[in-house]
């Protein structure tokens, strides 16, 4: 009898991505691959390790499946992914119970250390982190009419706050015709709504043909039969170029939606935090965007409570959300991560006012939402199906405005039955909070 195998992947599309070639990994040496984590035999935790928030759910994941091994309901713990990598011994020595650590460049061996484990060898293996392959088969983890595409790996921006280039390395594009070839392999499988990542999309091609390659690769997933919407993330603003948004603007199957991490927009607290760009560009981009794409959607995260962040500095944050009213915005608590140059800093502020700051700006930005939403009332919008809901008895779906997992939904009525995959015209009645309310026209 196989032994099943099942997988919990954390964090980031990034990060599924991986899981899902290590899924892949795992099938091909025999093992079989279960949905259900219950029913498992065997389970791999793909962890991430970015922030405290996110370390803190990875290690109650671990501690969750380890317990059931001591009650003798699974065999084997298997731990991958961003928290493995960082600390690698430590999560070993931390965590007995665990049976396996693979840090990132180790993700090609895990069948064999699935095998060791079960057999009753204890496995931590951590080769170089540009170990970790580019290319390979994989698993589809998400629901089967969307997927990710990833088109590099790692980070060379090193901003002060964050931990992904010492975890992941440095930027690597993948060629531009091992991305197509998958990307018409997703699309033949019936996928959709097709979302390129990468740490920074922007700088996809720039280590590998020494130019700016994602308004190139994007017009050439646009010529893939069987993509509906090709989604675009993580966009720098530096590398925002006219070309890029010329590609948004013209290619009909390129959703109107772009995703521009700008972290904050005091010049000083950017510089602090290696950014490239000053208050003056960022306000550029943001003009430019939306004069070049019009009705484009148009996304950001920002950074409260940075290191020395003043009252006044805040203040400014808080004032250019309500001026530049984006279309959707997360602000997150800064978080203090250990190895990183922004840990070092003087002027560190205390938890509860970095969250009280966090919390202030999402309050305004719930209030441009309401506006946001309210102004789509009476309109007809193209939605992707997702599924029903047994408890409002709607269907469940997303605009294009809507990303998965981040962004709201659109909750619908139909007299005509629908399937998950399918699209329909919904005219829009109502709003709740974040989502949509509407009936298919």
């Amino acid at each position: 009898m196989a032994i099943k195998v099942g997988m919990v992947s954390l964090g980031c599309p990034k990060n599924q991505v991986d899981a899902e070639m290590l899924l892949s990994n795992i099938k091909r040496d025999g093992f079989e691959i279960t949905a259900d984590v219950q029913q498992a035999d065997v389970v791999v935790i793909n962890t991430c390790g970015f922030i405290e928030s996110a370390k803190q759910e990875s290690i109650d994941s671990i501690l969750e499946f380890c317990a059931l091994k001591e009650q003798g309901q699974l065999k084997c713990v298997v731990v991958t992914g961003c928290l493995a990598e960082r600390y690698q011994e430590e999560l070993a020595k931390e965590i007995p119970e665990v049976d396996v650590v693979l840090g990132i460049g180790s993700n090609a061996e895990i069948a064999r250390a699935i095998t060791d484990a079960l057999d009753g060898r204890k496995v931590s293996d951590f080769a170089d982190k540009q170990a970790l392959a580019l290319n390979g088969e994989r698993v589809i983890s998400t629901p089967s009419y969307f997927a990710y595409l990833k088109i590099a790996e790692g980070c060379d921006n090193n901003c002060t706050y964050c931990a992904i280039p010492a975890i992941r390395g440095p930027y690597r594009s993948r060629k531009l015709e091992d991305i197509v070839e998958e990307a018409e392999w997703l699309a033949s499988s019936g996928v959709k709504e097709l979302i390129v990542v990468a740490q920074d999309t922007t700088r996809y091609g720039s280590d590998l043909y020494g130019e700016l390659k994602l308004p190139e690769l994007l017009r050439r997933l646009c010529q893939i039969d069987g993509f509906v919407w090709i989604r675009v993330l993580y966009c720098y603003p530096e590398m925002v170029t006219d070309e890029l948004l010329d590609v948004l603007a013209e290619e009909p199957k390129m959703a109107k939606y772009i995703d521009i991490p700008i972290q904050h927009i005091n010049s000083a607290v950017l510089r602090r935090m290696h950014r490239r760009s000053t208050r003056e560009e960022i306000l550029s981009v943001v003009q430019r965007v939306r004069e070049r794409v019009p009705n484009i959607t148009l996304r950001t995260t920002l950074i409260a409570g940075f290191p020395g962040e003043t009252k006044e500095q805040f203040e400014e944050l808080v004032e250019f959300v309500k001026e530049s009213k984006f279309d959707r915005l997360g602000c997150f608590a800064y978080s203090q991560e250990e190895g990183t140059p922004a840990a070092k800093l003087p002027d560190q502020l205390d938890e509860e006012t970095k969250a009280r700051r966090a919390e202030l700006v999402m309050l305004e930005q719930q209030t441009i939402n309401e506006e946001r939403n309210r102004a789509q009332l009476g309109k007809i919008v193209k939605v992707l199906v997702e599924g029903f809901d047994m408890e409002t008895c709607c269907y469940v779906g997303r605009s294009e405005a809507d990303a998965p997992d981040i962004d709201g939904v659109v909750l619908f009525v139909s007299e005509k039955e629908l399937s998950p995959g399918d699209f329909a015209e919904v005219e829009i009645i109502d709003i709740l909070d974040y989502d949509l309310m509407g009936r298919a026209v």
